[in-house]
């Protein structure tokens, strides 16, 4: 088996689909000796910012000399993102030999597992081989029957901010949603959470009480003289002083102040983290595909706001920097997105939308997602490929001009392709 043939069988169509429930992963692990009961946690569960909360986390924890090891999904330019050790991407072979060792419980299981589950379990045989000290664990979807809640109470579990997203698997409401997320929290530990919305936070609050659960709440009132530009934003947070915070976005500092909660947490149940440590740590983060330039004349951001809430957030963040200017929007989503609760935050922005399909089964047609668009009364246009839609949006923008690419982290690494295509041109 090489690198090529590995990440077939991972993405075989036999382990695709949800499928609720924690018995599979927790079979395959147990075939593979259980490394997850030798590990640490923190987990991290939410709507949005769980990426960019879970790499602050690591970022400080690595600065702090701690072997550390992070799990994300889904992956913006290479698979082997996934599965980090300090920093560093799990390499081919690596992959390739777990994959080897998984196969056969895998086949033999007589449900099959699904593509989430093996990547878990992959990723827990990881992080135990690489001897890591803590592991950042990011929730896949929901919480309570999400692969990655097999594990123990954790060090700390963390809650971001919670939105409609996944409806059809976690519930209609923010109650029923916040309900799933809840699942992570456990009997004797500590949670963090983001907060913000009342019945969210009664969800929270009353599973922490039922399970003997400690409530951290992150607070905002630390946070003060925010300077937003294309550089980075820099903000004071007491008690540490200055913070430099490489991510761009409004919503950035709220995310920062949530992570540094967690460590805070982390550092009161043992962990040497100094102050110095968390500067500096948060100063080297870096996380793409989260409103990040790409390139300036024009100004082109690639953002994975892919739900309602993470659209309106974009939104936010494109007014603060922007302030009147309008915006060439390329948008492309997953078949199953609600795309009108997400476009009506960004249409008053808009000179012009362009529909393109990213590079991924569950992805909406341009032509359908071009149909959908045109609704708002702004000019529609369809992109054949990704690249002719990139290549259109540069050239409707002008130097002078801004553009915009959102709707899917799954589209991330092919916005990046084509913008580089059209810009050697």
């Amino acid at each position: 088996m090489d690198y090529e043939q590995a990440l077939a069988y991972i993405h075989n169509v036999k382990w695709q689909g949800v499928k609720p429930g924690l018995e599979r992963t927790q079979a395959l692990l147990a075939a593979l000796g259980n490394p997850e009961k030798s590990l640490n946690f923190v987990h991290i569960a939410g709507t949005n910012g769980k990426g960019s909360t879970a790499s602050y986390i690591a970022a400080v924890l690595q600065k702090a000399g701690y072997r550390t090891g992070l799990y994300i999904s889904p992956f913006i330019l290479r698979f082997n993102e996934r599965m980090q050790v300090d920093s560093e991407h799990i390499t081919d072979d690596e992959l390739v030999r777990l994959t080897q060792e998984i196969r056969p419980i895998a086949d033999a299981m007589e449900e099959a597992p699904t593509e989430f589950e093996l990547i878990t379990a992959l990723a827990m045989k990881h992080f135990k081989h690489k001897g890591c000290d803590v592991v950042v664990l990011e929730v896949g979807m929901g919480g309570e029957l999400d692969s990655t809640n097999v594990i123990e109470t954790p060090d700390v579990a963390v809650i971001t901010a919670i939105g409609f997203d996944h409806v059809a698997e976690l519930g209609p409401t923010l109650v029923d949603i916040a309900g799933a997320k809840a699942g992570i929290i456990k009997s004797g530990g500590d949670v963090v959470i983001y907060g913000g919305e009342p019945e969210v936070e009664s969800v929270l609050e009353s599973k922490c009480a039922a399970v003997g659960a400690v409530l951290h709440r992150a607070d905002y009132s630390r946070i003060s003289n925010e300077r937003f530009s294309l550089g980075g934003i820099e903000m004071q947070f007491a008690p540490y002083g200055s913070l430099a915070i490489p991510l761009l976005g409004v919503y950035q500092p709220k995310n920062a102040a949530t992570a540094i909660t967690a460590l805070e947490v982390l550092r009161g149940k043992g962990y040497k983290i100094g102050d110095g440590d968390i500067v500096g740590g948060i100063a080297q983060v870096r996380w793409p595909g989260r409103f990040e330039v790409l390139g300036r004349d024009p100004v082109f951001i690639l953002d994975g706001s892919h739900n309602p809430q993470g659209v309106e957030a974009t939104a936010a963040s494109l007014r603060r920097y922007f302030t009147d200017s309008k915006i060439t929007f390329v948008v492309g989503v997953m078949a199953d997105k609600d795309v009108d609760s997400m476009i009506r935050h960004i249409a008053p922005l808009a000179s012009s939308l362009i529909a393109v399909k990213p590079d991924y089964y569950r992805a909406m047609a341009a032509a359908e997602l071009a149909e959908k668009l045109s609704r708002y009364g702004v000019a529609v246009y369809t992109g054949e490929t990704m690249e002719s839609g990139v290549a259109q949006a540069i050239s409707i923008a002008g130097p002078a001009g801004i553009v915009c690419a959102i709707g899917s982290l799954y589209f991330s690494a092919n916005i990046r392709d084509a913008y580089l295509g059209a810009t050697r041109q």
